[in-house]
């Protein structure tokens, strides 16, 4: 169930005791039992092993103010902010995954039994897709919880992965607070995941070994009893694509997590300027928000000069090969949505072309355009006409969807969606749109 603690051994350790690991962990990989695994390690007398941070003053930096002192006095806090919901516990707990996932806290100084509810989705103020994150109860104080059968002398983390598939809320909503909840554990966290999804965690499986030693769990298909030296049900959030180092312990910003991705895939390049050959990258989008006239737009930049590379869906679909080719390009060119999110992997100093359709003028600066300069990537916008607009033809010039967005607005993002988002393809001016390539193309020249 879960994958060999990457035990590290201190030089000069006794011969036996380095015969007595090496027999246990071979017994690991070839099928044996993880969790006697790690009872045996809570055995081992000395530090054979390096020196690790107690990890219950670790727990207590995710919480301040109020809510560290409750933490302390009770063994149970929850940080309660504008966009998420995190519950600590700093005491054993029992999790029991024979049917919906339940805590039990019975080591708290409550004395009556109480309980909280919490949907453990880092956005929490997006009702939509709150509606399908599924709830995990915890039990307080005077409850009769289930026997353990299995010990664990790390904290449990319990997540959702949501409605996965969307690279954008992926990274947005569930990996980047991933990283800024468990990053200063040291890989010291067993990851539980609600709403369990095979695909996202084959997609991320590089991010998620790098943030927990163990295997994922999925509680559906578990059904036992976990215990577990402390909790922490839900992930921090901070703002789209983004982390803000004053909140995070360690302090990690962006260009750390950056880092973090670049070494988990590999990254060849760190800056722009070691790429030799000037590349582009152009999303092409097969559904909505399609470049009509992608052709014309490549034949275009390729007279400027660029090596042109069409990214589509297929291509995209394996995130481990994808990022490096990402990685490799200069300037990367979309229309706004979700396949943009790949500027994590572009190389310090490369450039993002937007091109905004009607309508999205919030969304595009706010999920794509100002989290770029936090990345150390250039933003370039490129807003499009009307006559640019496939919404054009299907409304005419004078329609409110044309003249006034803000009315659409007005009606709920479901209306939104279905106008600007699902109805919208894009025709760019190409005489227009070759000089914000041109400008792209001298912010790179710049370092080469």
């Amino acid at each position: 169930m879960e994958k060999s603690r990457r035990g590290r051994l201190l030089v000069g350790a006794a011969p036996l005791t380095f015969l007595l690991i090496v027999c246990l962990l071979s017994a690991d990989f070839f099928g044996g039992n993880i969790i006697a695994f790690d009872q045996w390690m809570q055995h081992l007398s000395g530090s054979q092993l390096e020196e690790q941070k107690p990890l219950q003053p670790l727990l207590a930096r995710l919480v301040r103010g109020k809510d560290r002192r409750q933490l302390e006095a009770s063994g149970f806090a929850c940080d309660v902010a504008e966009n998420s919901i995190v519950c600590i516990a700093n005491e054993p707990v029992r999790i029991d995954t024979s049917k919906n996932v339940t805590v039990y806290s019975s080591s708290l100084t409550l004395t009556v039994q109480d309980e909280t509810r919490v949907k453990p989705y880092a956005l929490q103020k997006d009702k939509y897709l709150l509606q399908y994150i599924t709830a995990v109860k915890i039990l307080h104080g005077n409850n009769k919880p289930p026997a353990c059968q299995y010990n664990h002398d790390i904290p449990a983390v319990i997540f959702s992965s949501g409605i996965s598939g969307n690279l954008f809320h992926e990274f947005n909503d569930i990996m980047i607070p991933l990283f800024i909840t468990t990053k200063h554990f040291q890989s010291r966290v067993f990851l539980i995941l609600e709403d369990y999804k095979p695909s996202f965690v084959t997609k991320f499986s590089k991010v998620i070994s790098r943030l927990s030693s163990y295997e994922v769990m999925n509680p559906a298909a578990n059904g036992s009893v976990h215990c577990f030296s402390g909790m922490i049900l839900g992930l921090k959030y901070h703002d789209n694509l983004a982390l803000n180092p004053r909140d995070i312990p360690g302090g990690h910003s962006m260009h750390d997590f950056r880092q973090f991705l670049a070494e988990t895939y590999d990254l060849k390049f760190k800056h722009v300027s070691h790429i030799r050959k000037p590349t582009l990258m152009l999303i092409s989008r097969e559904k909505t928000r399609k470049f009509l006239n992608e052709d014309e737009m490549v034949t275009m930049i390729k007279e400027l000069g660029f090596r042109v590379i069409v990214a589509r869906t297929k291509e995209a679909k394996n995130l481990n090969k994808f990022a490096n080719i990402v990685n490799s390009c200069g300037v990367l060119v979309g229309a706004h949505g979700a396949g943009l999110t790949n500027e994590l992997f572009l190389p310090a100093g490369a450039v993002m072309v937007q091109v905004e359709p009607l309508g999205m003028e919030w969304a595009a600066a706010n999920y794509y355009g100002n989290p770029a300069c936090a990345m150390g990537v250039r933003y370039l916008r490129y807003k499009i006409e009307p006559e640019e607009s496939s919404l054009l033809d299907s409304y005419g010039r004078n329609h409110s969807v044309i003249m006034d967005p803000a009315s659409v607005y007005a009606k709920g993002y479901r209306a939104v969606r279905a106008v600007y988002l699902d109805q919208q393809d894009v025709r760019v001016d190409i005489d227009r749109f070759r000089k914000t390539i041109q400008q792209a193309l001298r912010m790179v020249k710049m370092h080469l």
